[in-house]
């Protein structure tokens, strides 16, 4: 059994401690269970799991605390590295999950608040084979920091393995330079020197292989590290004996395979020295992003602008901001007017006017003039911050594709170890002789051949390039697994009003009886109009000219319109219903009425002196982008819908004009939930696009919610997807980098899986009864080395991925090559 102690939330009294206690007490596997209301704090005895004890907690309207850690780990260099550290960590009681990235080399860690520090995180990991520390909250873990060491052991590595190597091999070849050699030197003292050479390659350069994959093969978990390790040491070990105690080989069996153990650990170092440096370049997104923030600001201090470091700033300091400067946190403009340029945070390429009262983000780029402006976010709680954690966060994901490889990579390792063995027994009973020779050459090569590294780099590496990418175009993935789920949708419903529209109404069409002037008809109306805030009448007064007549004696009639003299004159201005039920014949006007009623258009109809003299059509406009972008999504083959609080002749109408398949109009907020579920019994996956807090259950219901980011925080938060630009060709680029992405991803896994269960019997010799053919292990080495490249290079080509050209007329949806 062990002690736990976590804080609880939502407790603001002894009753509330009583009742979480109870909670605890009542689950299962809790042997005692104490709440303290003082510090908030829950300790229990038992073996109940922290899912057990959150669960228990949250039905009873006291939900634990969570706390994430995230840690920076080196030494892992597969998959199987990183499923035996995710582990170690989930063993531990208070831990709720963990999430181990191969490519950022980091562990996501969620645990109860309360019950474990991330220093004891850190160890367990360390105490497993794989040093680790606390990462730091504002940066990502660099595996640059690898490629200088490793550059330097394939190095050291290269120089002494190469005279063996080449003399060895090249005496094969070239029979001369054999007996060459050995007229020189001697067999015995050629073979000495061959010792001497390797055995500096393995206790030096190779020495990280031994350290770690060794103490893993005893404990029973061996890992890629082990299978180098146990092949280099199987071919000198035996080379070893052969030199020095040739007695105990059996005859015609003397031979040695120094040059193989040497290439083996070269070939392998180069790999790895490779493989860190494309992971570094998987990370250029979220550096570049890091980069944006200056080291320093020019800050207010008694009058005057000093330059100081960018941690004093706090939220109130006054800060300038030069020409061609950087913005160096959030805030708003108390003097001054520019441009700025913040295509680093929307991917939008046109900056963007600024002047007083105006606010700027950190990270983005002043323009020509000078800019003062006041903090009003810092640190953490900036926009760039917000962005960067979610990049980070969506990096360390762990997409459901990736489950197939995890479970494979678990007993890959082992059953290698098995057919290795396998292989040398075979060789050994029925291979030619020298059947020892075979079986060491075999075996090695199967070890070798079989590492599971490109497995455990294929999905990661291309999460961590396609996110990277896709904020670089304006496109936030909050959550890593939209990746997937973005790409399984067969439906995008968007909301309308904000979303395929401007958000606001404007006159788009009137009409007026014959004789009558229809510039003067609309400063009639606008005068009567401007006495309202309604969204329709500031439709009519803004589409007005500025002088407009004098009106008296006004009366509102409710939900209906208004009566008023205007020059002398009764005139009326509202519904249709309005004119008729003050006895005006609409007749005059009905044509139009009846047009623009069919158009989904909301109607403000005039009479003066009880004669029909206009109507105007007042419409919510679409936005120039919308029908780019639904032709864009039908080209990329998902079916379109709208879902709409408006009324369904203005929703159908739009929905006419765009080309949309499903159209729901008429619903509350908890209606659009509703309609959701329907398109996802009728058509598939939904991902549902907004922008307002009404759209927050909708962004939540959905599949994959993407949310426009110039909306409200509550859709932001509930959205999986968040596009910066905050346009709604933002929709386009999300599921373009989706699809690229996960096909990506798809590829290398194939590669991975098939270039292992291909080669596997090549190494262990299948061919060799029909051609005489045999892997040399240290081809093994090589291709094993390759494939991880292979694997690391395909993901970069996600780097090119272009912004889809979805924001003018006729323009097509593309795939850009990668």
């Amino acid at each position: 059994m062990t002690t736990l102690r976590f804080s609880v939330d939502n407790m603001s009294c002894a009753g509330c401690a009583g009742r979480a206690e109870r909670a605890l007490a009542a689950a299962p596997g809790v042997a005692e269970a104490s709440v303290n209301i003082a510090n908030h704090m829950a300790q229990v005895t038992g073996d109940a799991s922290p899912d057990i004890l959150r669960a228990a907690l949250k039905t009873a309207g006291y939900p634990a605390r969570e706390a994430k850690h995230r840690l920076s780990i080196s030494g892992m260099t597969c998959a199987s590295c990183t499923g035996r550290v995710e582990r170690a960590l989930e063993a531990l009681p208070g831990v709720l999950s963990a999430h181990v990235n191969l490519a950022t080399q980091t562990a996501e860690i969620r645990t109860l608040d309360g019950a474990i520090t991330t220093e004891t995180l850190a160890q367990t990991v360390t105490d497993a084979g794989y040093p680790a520390k606390p990462a730091k909250d504002d940066a990502p873990t660099e595996p640059q920091s690898e490629v200088d060491p490793l550059r330097r052991d394939t190095v050291i590595a290269g120089a002494l393995t190469l005279p063996v190597f080449l003399t060895e091999m090249g005496g094969h070849l070239y029979p001369p330079l054999h007996h060459a050699v050995m007229g020189s030197m001697g067999m015995q003292t050629f073979w000495v020197l061959q010792f001497l050479l390797i055995t500096l390659v393995l206790v030096w350069p190779g020495r990280r292989f031994f350290r770690i994959g060794l103490p893993l093969l005893f404990k029973g978990s061996p890992d890629m590290n082990s299978l180098v390790a146990l092949g280099s040491l199987a071919a000198w070990s035996y080379s070893t004996i052969a030199t020095f105690l040739p007695m105990l080989l059996p005859d015609g069996t003397r031979a040695v395979y120094f040059e193989a153990a040497g290439v083996i650990v070269t070939l392998i170092l180069a790999g790895r020295w490779m493989e860190a440096r494309a992971k570094g370049r998987t990370g250029a997104a979220i550096r570049h992003l890091i980069s944006l923030r200056p080291d320093t600001v020019l800050l207010s201090r008694n009058g005057t602008f000093t330059e100081a470091p960018l941690t004093d700033v706090a939220v109130g300091d006054v800060i300038k901001v030069l020409p061609g400067g950087r913005i160096a946190v959030d805030g708003a403009v108390v003097e001054g007017d520019s441009f700025v340029d913040e295509s680093m945070i929307t991917g939008e390429p046109v900056p963007v006017a600024k002047a007083k009262d105006d606010t700027v983000t950190g990270g983005t780029i002043n323009g020509r003039k000078a800019l003062v402006y006041r903090a009003t976010a810092v640190g953490s709680n900036t926009v760039l911050a917000r962005i960067i954690d979610m990049v980070q966060t969506a990096q360390g994901a762990k997409l459901p594709i990736q489950a197939l490889a995890d479970k494979v990579v678990r007993i890959f390792v082992p059953v290698v170890l098995g057919i290795a063995a396998l292989t040398v027994v075979l060789w050994l009973a029925f291979g030619p002789q020298p059947s020892l020779g075979y079986a060491l050459v075999a075996g090695v090569a199967v070890l070798i051949i079989a590492c599971p590294c490109a497995m455990g780099l294929a999905t990661p590496t291309s999460i961590m390039v396609g996110t990277g990418r896709a904020a670089e175009l304006g496109v936030l993935f909050r959550k890593g697994d939209a990746l997937q789920r973005l790409d399984n949708a067969k439906v995008v419903a968007f909301d309308k009003t904000g979303t395929l529209t401007e958000g606001r109404p404007t006159l788009v069409d009137q009409h007026c009886v014959p004789g009558a002037d229809p510039t003067e008809m609309l400063r009639v109306a606008a005068a009567l109009e401007q006495g309202s805030d309604h969204p329709i009448a500031r439709a009519i007064l803004s589409a007005a000219p500025a002088d407009l007549p004098n009106v008296t004696d006004s009366e509102t009639i409710p939900g209906y319109g208004l009566i008023a003299s205007v020059n002398g004159q009764s005139t009326l201005v509202g519904s249709e219903r309005h004119l008729i039920e003050q006895g005006v014949e609409t007749g005059p006007l009905q044509d139009a009425i009846t047009r623009f009623a069919d158009k989904g258009h909301t109607l403000v109809c005039l009479a003066i002196n009880k004669q029909a003299a206009a109507v105007f059509a007042v419409a919510d406009q679409i936005k120039p982008s919308a029908k780019p972008v639904i032709d864009a999504l039908h080209a990329a083959g998902l079916k379109v819908a709208m879902i709409s609080g408006d009324n369904p002749a203005a929703a159908n109408a739009i929905a006419r004009q765009l080309g949309i398949d499903h159209v729901t109009a008429g619903v509350r907020p908890d209606g659009k939930v509703d309609a959701i579920k329907a398109l996802r019994d009728t058509v598939g996956a939904v991902a549902f696009v907004g922008d307002g807090i009404n759209d927050a259950p909708a962004l939540a219901e959905a599949d994959i919610g993407l949310a426009i980011g110039t909306g409200t925080d509550v859709a932001i938060e509930a959205a999986d997807i968040v596009l910066s630009s905050g346009r709604v060709s933002g929709v386009v680029n999300a599921v373009d980098v989706s699809k690229q992405t996960m096909r990506n991803i798809r590829q290398n896994l194939f590669w991975a899986f098939a270039y292992n269960t291909a080669l596997i019997p090549v190494a262990a010799g299948v061919l060799y009864p029909a051609f005489g053919i045999m892997l040399s292990p240290m081809l093994g080495a090589g291709a094993m080395a390759l494939s991880s490249v292979f694997v690391l290079s395909n993901a970069l080509r996600l780097r090119k991925i272009a912004p889809v050209q979805a924001d003018a007329p006729n323009s097509t949806y593309h795939e850009a090559p990668a």
